[in-house]
């Protein structure tokens, strides 16, 4: 077995970290690949994996196989590029991570429209209901919200998106237009919980003026999607992003409350790691998918 399709395998189980789950990758048995990672440590005189029967954990020396393994198959990727670009299009695979929401809403017809552009190139979309770690699970590109952290991470700014207070026409008739934030402690707001430690916390901004605000409400959910279809139905007054609201506020479906106020703004990054920024299609790819989400009509 030749260097490089070993290393691949291994780069693809450490991804996994299951047998299972990387033979159906690969369409062959777990079997198969046990016997070819116990070859490849045969060959180099280590052990890169310790196996229990539930997961795979990376010995000291198999973490330096893939950490630097990683780079050289980057750098022969961008070689086949290199050595096939007559043919003007972008060439491979690339691992993207998204949210449920926005995943299904707007990357999935992105990518969809991208490899009928560049038929050449394969796309693995996978969704996630938060985020997960590039590195550790072996993606090329992570969409997210908000700011980037870690400094350590490249990100690329797709779409400024701000988040909105708002709520349907018939639940302000019923129950009035709150003026300042504090009015919002005697409405029913519909809380989305994706942590506890900010669970019905509203930080507001005016100038340099700020108030933080504990809502609360009959109705809270863990999915984005629910909580809008509850504001729709008139429950309640609801934080969204402004891409997913857009459509609603123009056929007049939500109304925007507090409008002098901001919220945290939840711009939309592409993030990758160091290695892969000269990476010929990742790069293509990013283009493209800014220029999808900022069309006219895009974010609606």
């Amino acid at each position: 077995m030749d260097g490089f399709s070993d290393l691949n395998l291994f780069a693809l189980v450490a991804r996994h970290r299951n047998l299972a789950a990387a033979a159906r990758e690969l369409g062959v048995t777990p079997p198969a690949v046990s016997k070819r990672l116990a070859q490849l440590e045969r060959r180099l005189g280590v052990r890169l994996m310790n196996r229990t029967t539930r997961r795979l954990s990376l010995t000291p020396e198999g973490e330096l196989y893939l950490s630097n393994g990683s780079r050289i198959l980057d750098e022969l990727s961008e070689l086949e590029h290199l050595v096939t670009q007559s043919r003007g299009e972008p060439t491979g695979l690339l691992r993207v991570n998204a949210s449920f929401g926005f995943g299904r809403a707007r990357i999935a017809p992105a990518v969809s429209e991208f490899v009928a552009r560049y038929p050449a190139m394969k796309i693995l979309l996978h969704l996630t209901d938060r985020p997960i770690s590039l590195q550790d699970e072996g993606f090329d590109l992570g969409i997210r919200f908000g700011e980037v952290p870690d400094a350590r991470i490249n990100a690329r700014l797709l779409l400024e998106n701000r988040r909105m207070v708002c709520a349907s026409p018939g639940y302000v008739a019923r129950h009035g237009n709150p003026s300042v934030p504090h009015d919002l402690t005697r409405h029913a707001c519909i809380v989305l919980r994706e942590n506890e430690s900010a669970y019905g916390t509203w930080h507001f901004s005016r100038g340099k003026r700020t108030e933080t605000v504990k809502v609360d409400g009959a109705l809270a959910s863990n999915d984005g999607s629910v909580v809008l279809q509850w504001a729709l139905e008139g429950r309640g007054i609801v934080v969204r992003s402004q891409w997913e609201i857009e459509g609603h506020l123009a056929r007049g479906e939500l109304v925007p409350l507090l409008p002098d106020w901001a919220l945290p703004d939840a711009n939309i990054h592409a993030i990758y790691l160091e290695r892969n920024q000269l990476s010929v299609k990742l790069r293509t790819f990013v283009d493209f998918l800014g220029e999808h989400l900022r069309r006219p009509g895009g974010m609606a």
